[in-house]
């Protein structure tokens, strides 16, 4: 398996800290959340990963170097100006026809090896791994009919989402829907293949995953991270 690491990006969210580090290397339990993927990685079978960097490159370029040290060939792709989310892809020569693409701020256990196989079995054009979360409602929420009469109420409800976690298998031929040197987003991505009739393909995952670019989310890693590790 290749697998594409999205690493370019500024970590807005965790400032200060990511003013002089880059977000991936934003350590959990003392070992940076993008060491943890690629340690990940290549347990699964991925012998290749590019990451894409911008923002800081040279302290990550530094930390993991070739990828001998780690098992597996890693080289880098460097954005000239921010690319958005996929936009970097097209400056990535020589893909396979099926490629993993996942930020690298992500801690989860989904099984990549089952997520990429189940993707090139459905011979789908593109995957995207979801999960659901409930966002908490500040408000009552009113029910009502076609004639504007209640027929509900829910008092401050969590509110179900399937959302994506930034994990994706993707075909080849859909980088060639995508800009060259330009910004371009996931969203845009995903409305530009259903404008073309290019159906993604969701794939649900009921584990652990944590996106740790939101600070409630990186302070939960640290709590979970000794139970996480016990099944990595």
């Amino acid at each position: 398996m290749r697998a594409i690491i999205l690493a370019g990006g500024k970590g807005t969210r965790l400032k200060p800290y990511t003013t002089v580090f880059p977000k991936p290397l934003m350590p959990v339990d003392g070992v940076p959340i993008l060491e943890i993927l690629v340690r990940q990685l290549t347990k699964q079978g991925v012998t290749h990963i590019t990451m894409t960097l911008g923002h800081l490159a040279k302290l990550i370029e530094v930390y993991f170097g070739n990828g001998s040290s780690f098992g597996v060939k890693i080289d880098y792709s460097h954005e000239p100006f921010p690319l958005g989310t996929m936009g970097p892809l097209k400056r990535i020569k020589e893909l396979p026809e099926n490629f993993l693409v996942l930020n690298g701020d992500i801690l989860t256990d989904l099984s990549f090896s089952k997520f990429f196989k189940n993707h090139c079995d459905g011979k789908n054009l593109f995957s995207i791994s979801s999960y659901k979360r409930e966002v908490d409602s500040d408000f009552g929420v009113l029910e009502t009919n076609g004639n504007s009469e209640l027929t509900g109420f829910k008092e401050k409800p969590k509110i179900p989402f399937q959302v994506s976690m930034g994990i994706y298998a993707m075909r080849r031929e859909i980088v060639e829907l995508i800009p060259e040197n330009h910004a371009f987003g996931f969203d845009e991505l995903m409305h530009k293949m259903l404008s073309f009739r290019k159906t993604p393909h969701v794939y649900q995952h009921n584990g652990f995953w944590l996106d740790i670019g939101r600070p409630d989310d990186y302070e939960q890693a640290q709590i979970l991270i000794g139970d996480f590790k016990k099944d990595i």
